[in-house]
């Protein structure tokens, strides 16, 4: 298995154990009425530039959090260049986007917002929306003084974001003593898990987002596929750092079986095959067809709840 020079990533595997992987906590201290106005506003279209696509659009709460395609479908039908996150459990990762430039729920929240490609609006455009309506302007003014500002369109649509937690289950089950949760099939899987190295990668409350790791560890994904591209440069092109390149956070594996297409690209569309090359280009490992197979079927017991 190869390991990453990535302080981020210095993990050793021999330091986790079954118990790397922690149940996801229910959602605390949210004020019911933000998260209400951040669930309206996450379904939102009109704050498009023509009205078309709202967050929700990208991110189905009923589908995984994904919208299920290669790369999303913005406004006028502009094709973005990665593949759209779940939103699910967002609030556990340590950083947002695939190359982690948004460090709080309310940096992402803005985003997509104004990016030309995804919801191509403007500030001004937004708030003007919002301000032209009297039941967001009364619901805003009964939360802030300030009523429809900037921030506070991200702090509800980023508050909505963290209360879209799925704890319950079965694997989050199985860790807190409900042995007969997992079949045998799956239990074997996770101990494979273990084994060959996923976990060093993909461990903590949200089975991955906590760190960036290059992809392509063993071998170069990006010559195998055909060529790289901007995009897939990832944290690269953040920081301009060339010890970032073809860098990205990892994903989370929560809800996994619900999110494919796979990968930063969308490239990969089943979970065997996402496996399967993650054992070949991160940690050098041809695992054999039984051994996929047992995997993919932990995988899937990290599925949770709708949020829809």
């Amino acid at each position: 298995m190869s390991t990453s020079s990535d302080p981020e990533a210095s993990i050793s595997p021999t330091e986790l154990s079954a118990t790397a992987i922690r149940p996801i906590p229910a959602p605390e201290n949210l004020d019911e009425r933000v998260v209400e106005l951040g669930r309206r506003l996450f379904h939102e279209a009109r704050l498009s530039r023509d009205g078309t696509i709202s967050c929700a659009s990208c991110h189905d709460l009923a589908q995984g959090g994904d919208d299920g395609r290669r790369v999303s479908i913005g406004v006028g039908g502009a094709k973005g260049e990665r593949n759209a996150p779940t939103v699910l459990n967002s609030s556990l990762n340590f950083r947002q986007f695939w190359d982690g430039r948004a460090v709080t729920l309310e940096e992402q929240a803005g985003g997509p917002l104004i990016h030309p490609d995804e919801m191509g609006s403007t500030w001004s455009d937004v708030i003007a929306t919002l301000q032209s309506d009297t039941s967001y302007v009364a619901e805003f003014r009964e939360l802030w003084p300030d009523g429809v500002t900037q921030a506070n369109v991200r702090l509800a649509i980023a508050t909505f974001e963290r209360s879209l937690l799925t704890p319950g289950g079965r694997f989050d089950r199985f860790l807190g003593g409900e042995k007969d949760a997992l079949t045998p099939v799956e239990k074997e899987g996770y101990e494979l898990f273990l084994e060959v190295g996923c976990i060093t990668c993909h461990q903590g409350v949200n089975v991955g987002g906590n760190l960036h790791q290059r992809f392509g560890q063993a071998s170069n994904f990006f010559v195998d596929r055909g060529g790289a591209t901007v995009s897939d440069l990832g944290r690269y092109n953040v920081t301009n750092e060339s010890t970032d390149a073809f860098k990205f956070k990892v994903p989370t594996l929560r809800n996994v079986a619900r999110t494919a297409p796979y990968f930063h690209d969308g490239s990969v569309p089943t979970l065997e095959q996402a496996v399967r090359i993650m054992a070949k280009y991160q940690l050098g490992d041809d695992l054999e067809e039984s051994e996929i197979e047992k995997i993919a079927a932990f995988l899937r017991t990290l599925d949770g709840p709708n949020q829809d």
